[in-house]
């Protein structure tokens, strides 16, 4: 559909979304549904085992909300589709990894988008901010996840006062694992997901989920849920072909073959 705002390649088992909103990238409703449409799929195609997030163009990854939607009659509270905004900060069971390649300016929305990523990689000439309390409003997911991302009163200094952060200060603080020069961007965010790929997926989805209980539990009650088998991911994993084929690689001095079950 060549009016869509967003683009994907499919190659093996690594999906790439690049939100394609000229002139910047800005997140609609439409979109978003669209987005969460996506990314829904992608959890559910157990031949998609990666995904990569990027924004068309160099200058936008995404600015979030597109305020001239806004102007037109988008509802700020109004559907943003499976998901929540951009299709993946609130979308539920993805057992799979997601890298952001932060490829320009991104903020607000933007940056929560990028943020519900599990790994983050930017171009040298990316900029990070959250310039809502400029116009008055909450960054209400960012302020959730940012200060358990980075230091507090880094995070916090943000959401006050909207400064912004060049790519090398942002992985400084730790939001931005990787940065790379711009042309080299895609290259690095593909040689990354095929690494990814090349991995046990009932491993990753045991690991997401592991980590989303930890969220709001004590050390000790995860720990004893995870060795208990109680969560549906490590009980999968440890009744699976693939728990016993990592096992037989090692013995046998190979490259395990994994098949996701």
């Amino acid at each position: 559909m060549t009016d869509s705002p967003i683009r994907t390649r499919r190659e093996g088992g690594i999906l790439e979304v690049t939100l394609d909103r000229p002139k910047a990238n800005a997140i609609d409703l439409k979109t978003s549904r669209i987005m969460g449409e996506t990314f829904a799929a992608f959890r559910d195609d157990p031949e998609l085992r990666v995904a990569i997030i990027t924004g068309a163009g160099e200058k936008f990854f995404c600015p979030g909300w597109d305020l001239k939607a806004a102007a037109d009659g988008d509802a700020v509270d109004g559907d943003y589709g499976v998901g929540g905004f951009g299709g993946l900060q609130e979308l539920q069971g993805l057992g799979k990894p997601v890298v952001a390649a932060v490829n320009g300016i991104c903020c607000g929305g933007g940056l929560e988008v990028a943020l519900s990523a599990d790994i983050i990689l930017a171009a040298d000439h990316a900029s990070f901010a959250l310039p809502e309390i400029r116009s008055g409003t909450l960054a209400d997911a960012a302020t959730v996840k940012l200060p358990k991302r980075i230091p507090y009163h880094i995070a916090m200094e943000m959401l006050f006062t909207g400064r912004w952060l060049d790519a090398e200060e942002a992985a400084r603080w730790g939001f931005v694992n990787h940065i790379y020069a711009a042309d080299r961007l895609m290259e690095e965010a593909w040689t990354l997901a095929r690494l990814l790929e090349s991995g046990p997926p009932l491993v990753y989805a045991a690991i997401k989920e592991t980590v989303r209980e930890a969220e709001d539990s004590k050390f000790q009650d995860v720990m004893n849920r995870v060795t208990k088998r109680q969560l549906r991911t490590v009980d999968v994993l440890y009744g699976s072909e693939d728990n016993l084929e990592g096992a037989k690689a090692f013995a046998e001095k190979r490259d395990p073959v994994w098949k996701g079950r």
